[in-house]
């Protein structure tokens, strides 16, 4: 899996470089490519926004860096480009499982008002939200969306890991536990500790399915 970041603010990318997803780059099994959007500017100063057609407040990203930095990075289109936005569809584990099915993705993060529309109608294969809220720009979604992706690359995680996670099966996890057995009076449950795996694997279900019902009941809708 590659995945090339175009932002105005590289250096916001450095959590991507620790943890899971740093070994995973180190390892090979990921490759991630940031670039600096201010690279492609045509201005002296690097100028990348100016003021909207039209008035109102905030700028705009200006299309020639932009669109000098797509074609730069992804010349042939090879990458599914994907423009980080609250307008778009809302990113959840089932659009994991389509991002990974593309050998690379490219990430436009917006920033101030957006991007000139020209760059969306001209570049963007479709545009993407983590939520319901606008953020100050697009990098924060793109670090959730390269975590959430990555994380399914053969190799950056155990399979077993991932088998009974949250959403699983429209499920969220049961609860997990560890030592000591006893913490300020709470006690691990016993069936956890009794060795016998058919009676933690259908404990471990029906905590799932009662924590679905307590917390995310429009699970089971679905």
């Amino acid at each position: 899996m590659k995945i090339d970041i175009l932002t105005l603010f590289p250096e916001m990318f450095k959590p991507l470089t620790e943890s899971i997803i740093g070994r995973a780059v180190k390892s090979g099994k990921v490759e991630i490519t940031v670039t600096d959007i201010r690279d492609y500017s045509t201005d002296k100063h690097k100028r990348c926004d100016d003021y909207t057609f039209g008035g109102g407040a905030g700028m705009v990203m200006m299309p020639e860096p932009v669109g000098n930095a797509i074609e730069a990075v992804d010349p042939d289109h090879s990458a599914r480009r994907i423009y980080m936005s609250p307008k778009g569809k809302t990113f959840s584990q089932k659009e994991v499982a389509t991002l990974l099915s593309y050998d690379r993705l490219l990430l436009l993060c917006g920033h101030y008002e957006g991007i000139d529309q020209r760059i969306i109608d001209l570049y963007i294969d479709e545009e993407m939200s983590i939520g319901d809220y606008v953020l100050t720009g697009g990098e924060l979604p793109a670090m959730v969306i390269t975590d959430a992706v990555c994380r399914y690359v053969d190799g950056v995680i155990s399979k077993d890991s991932l088998k009974n996670e949250t959403f699983t099966d429209n499920l969220v996890e049961y609860p997990q536990y560890t030592r000591p057995q006893e913490y300020k009076g709470l006690k691990v449950p016993d069936v956890l500790i009794s060795g016998n795996h058919a009676e933690v694997d259908k404990w471990r279900k029906s905590e799932s399915e009662k924590l679905t019902e307590l917390l995310r009941p429009d699970l089971l809708d679905k």
